[in-house]
């Protein structure tokens, strides 16, 4: 009978033990396939990091809110000296030039308050650039004083045309100087993409403007 039991339980010993063996080559084969899945993981993670790069253009930081927040203003000036040509200017070139300008930067003003608000920052009141010269404005680069303003509004004719190409020349300038620190310094990829569009479009306008005055 001790006999029986002896084998018994040497039986039950071995099938334990068998028992656990496959458990452990369970666990180890599962150690395994973590670590494929690890792996699997890590390129599920890679792909979506790829899925999610062009996501990565939400990013932004505090140049492109400065960018944005002193476009704004800046742009709505070119926008409103732009307006002053169809009455006052004597050139179809000058006219044509200011019609390309409000084109070109109006709905760049829609974009950088979109990008403002979806950024929770602040939006330029309509009129923050009246108070240019007593508020944060004040240094910033090429804008036109209230008197500037007040002048090219009552020339017209080819004086009109002298003054408002001088004038937007200096304000294209210190637009080109504001997207090249966004260039240098932004995160996000369309203000980036936004600022390289505006050197090139407004140094062309600066050269044809130039080249307009050497005419007169």
């Amino acid at each position: 009978m001790n006999r029986t039991r002896s084998l018994a339980r040497r039986t039950a010993v071995v099938a334990a033990t068998g028992a656990a063996a496959l458990v452990l080559a369970a666990c180890g084969g599962s150690g395994d396939d973590t670590g494929s899945a690890g792996h699997g993981g890590h390129q599920a993670t890679d792909s979506a990091s790829a899925a999610s790069a062009p996501a990565s253009q939400g990013r932004h930081n505090t140049a492109d809110v400065t960018f944005a927040q002193g476009m704004i203003p800046h742009h709505r000036q070119a926008v409103e000296m732009a307006d002053l040509a169809p009455d006052r200017a004597q050139s179809a070139e000058v006219k044509k030039l200011a019609a390309d300008i409000k084109k070109a930067q109006a709905p760049e003003i829609e974009k950088l308050s979109g990008w403002l608000t979806s950024w929770g920052e602040t939006v330029p009141a309509e009129g923050a650039m009246d108070h240019s010269m007593h508020g944060g404005m004040e240094g910033m680069e090429g804008m036109m004083s209230a008197e500037e303003m007040t002048a090219l509004g009552n020339a017209s004719g080819k004086a009109f045309d002298t003054a408002f190409m001088e004038m937007m020349i200096k304000h294209h300038e210190g637009a080109v100087e504001m997207a090249k620190t966004e260039q240098a310094d932004g995160a996000h990829t369309p203000a980036r993409k936004m600022a390289a569009d505006i050197i090139a479009s407004q140094s062309a306008e600066i050269e044809q403007m130039k080249k307009l005055l050497g005419k007169n």
